[in-house]
């Protein structure tokens, strides 16, 4: 073959080759690489909040970068918000483990070490699902039932 062939056969076969499809090992390490930046974001951010920034009133008329107190608390907030996000997302992806071993750990001392079935094992994650976003909420109500006013003196 010439080389000029050589060429255009080489050209044709990029030209007609699929593209190449995500595999799920691709999607969980992206993912797991998006978390690690989420996470890096929010840790960076709640040190600056915490230790950059004054406390409290004296925070008024600061500025950093452009932006004030709490702006910056906004968009650690977002930043939090997208991470949890993307944590659902991979414990989705995940969700047959979650489920799997769950089920060996809590159910396997009530049912001698017996081998769970895919149903057995879903319901054990949801279960888990269940109560960890019910002591998330208790949290949060216990918290709102309970903040203080400030006490306003005549």
């Amino acid at each position: 073959m010439m080389p000029r062939e050589k060429i255009a056969v080489a050209r044709s076969q990029v030209a007609t080759s699929k593209p190449r499809k995500l595999s799920r090992t691709d999607v969980n390490f992206w993912l797991d690489f998006v978390l690690l930046l989420l996470f890096l974001a929010v840790c960076t951010l709640s040190v600056i909040l915490e230790f950059i920034f004054p406390i409290g009133p004296r925070a008024d008329g600061r500025l950093l970068w452009g932006g004030d107190y709490a702006q910056w608390s906004r968009i650690c907030f977002a930043l939090l918000a997208t991470m949890a996000a993307a944590v659902v997302l991979h414990v989705m992806l995940h969700w047959t483990w979650v489920c799997g071993v769950v089920a060996s750990r809590l159910g396997a001392k009530k049912s001698g070490g017996t081998q769970h079935d895919d149903p057995s094992r879903t319901l054990w994650g949801v279960g888990l699902l269940i109560v960890v976003i019910n002591v998330v909420g208790l949290i949060v109500a216990v918290a709102a039932l309970t903040i203080e006013a400030p006490v306003v003196t005549p």
